[in-house]
């Protein structure tokens, strides 16, 4: 099976070479892999503690991220070494502050691995959420480096927990730890003798809760809020759009709506789209917004900060390739509201949902009945409450994971 799979990665990669030709990201993947190990030679002295951070892509980059941050407060003289497989992580992270030296991850090769350990030699490495590559963690165990899994989610159909898996299982053995994300993954682990686990929850909770309380008010959403009941759409794509523009239309609250993509053609489907008077952010300045129902935000960064103006919350991209971000509206003890497609992939929805705090909608008529049902106070009170503890309920996991790995760094 080792010789299979080894083969199998060597073959991805001439998959990944051929379609460089005329692939962008593909382009991108081996460009940035060019003379990877000469770079990092001349990069790394060798002569500092290092700790390795792996992440496949941006997503999972937010959930070391408060890891990293905490290891360089604590220790500010250990070197960070952040490697992402995905050019989706990498060219947005690249020049990412906290961290020393910032590289693609080589594929996952016998001879890869062994450059890459000899020349890196990592303190500790720390490997996100879905991060399994069988040499890379066979040549840290032989290096006796340890290595901890980290913000790890684990599901009853995964290779590991099936009757043939015994290769990946053999990948798991190589870990020193696992910390995860809910009880389910760490139930799975034990079922196949894995007990190096334990239950710390998801680190972007932290961060998103640093997040939005270090966030300032934002002078035009309060003024346009103006202590009005308001709903703060974020992230929406059109297919989002089509179920809330006709509630918006019929609806006497506010709402601020902040696009996915801000470009020119969907901001303006988007006020075609509405029957009732809306404003876009970059022109609302010295304006009498009283009356104007809907703000537009024609920008990108503010949203985090957005979600304190709302007492309801709508976050799109489940009608599409994905649920958005939920935790930031989760952070201000909000009812939430998103399409009924693409969530369960998410813990934090599929909880939120079954909590009461969250609500998947299927269409125009089921976004209404759900509002509705949501306007009487005794069950918005119960959904704010819910989210609320929800989140304070699963902060602190990376103060559990810096105590396992501060015993680590600062013994070498």
């Amino acid at each position: 099976m080792e010789f299979l799979y080894s083969i199998s990665i060597q073959v991805v990669g001439v998959l990944i070479q051929l379609a460089s030709l005329f692939h962008p990201k593909a382009k991108a993947f081996v460009a940035g892999r060019r003379k990877i190990f000469r770079r990092l030679a001349a990069d790394i002295p060798g002569t500092t503690p290092l700790v390795w951070v792996h992440c496949a892509s941006l997503g999972e980059f937010e959930q070391g991220r408060p890891v990293i941050e905490a290891l360089k407060k604590e220790f500010p003289q250990v070197s960070i070494l952040l490697t992402f497989f995905s050019p989706s992580g990498y060219e947005v992270r690249k020049n990412y502050e906290q961290a020393d030296y910032v590289y693609y991850l080589p594929l996952d090769t016998a001879a890869n691995a062994r450059k890459f350990i000899s020349i890196t030699k990592p303190t500790l490495a720390i490997f996100v959420k879905y991060e399994f590559w069988y040499h890379y963690t066979r040549e840290l165990q032989a290096y006796n480096i340890p290595l901890i899994s980290i913000s790890a989610i684990f599901r009853k159909d995964q290779l590991f927990f099936q009757r043939y898996g015994g290769f990946y299982r053999k990948i798991l053995t190589h870990f020193s730890y696992f910390f995860v994300q809910n009880d389910e993954s760490r139930h799975l682990l034990q079922s196949i003798g894995v007990t190096n686990a334990k239950r710390v929850g998801d680190t972007r909770f932290d961060r998103v809760h640093h997040v939005v309380k270090q966030g300032g008010e934002i002078v035009i959403a309060q003024a346009f809020k103006n202590e009005q009941k308001c709903m703060v759409i974020g992230s929406c794509w059109q297919e989002d759009m089509d179920v809330l523009a006709p509630f918006i239309n019929e609806n006497k609250m506010k709402f601020i709506i902040a696009p996915h993509e801000v470009t020119e053609s969907f901001i303006t489907n988007l006020e075609k789209s509405l029957l009732v008077k809306s404003i876009r952010y970059s022109a609302a300045d010295n304006k009498k917004l009283d009356d104007y129902q809907v703000l537009i935000i024609d920008n990108i960064g503010m949203l985090s900060r957005l979600y304190r103006y709302g007492e309801f919350a709508y976050i799109g991209g489940a009608f599409g390739k994905g649920l958005h971000n939920i935790l930031e509206a989760a952070c201000y003890g909000v009812p939430i509201l998103f399409g009924n497609k693409n969530f369960e992939k998410f813990q934090e929805a599929v909880d939120l949902i079954n909590r009461g705090g969250a609500f998947e909608v299927s269409d125009y008529t089921d976004l209404k009945t759900k509002y509705e049902m949501l306007n009487i106070p005794e069950n918005f009170l119960l959904a704010c409450e819910v989210t609320r503890q929800y989140v304070e309920e699963n902060l602190g996991a990376t103060e559990k994971i810096m105590e396992y790995c501060r015993k680590i760094v600062a013994n070498r």
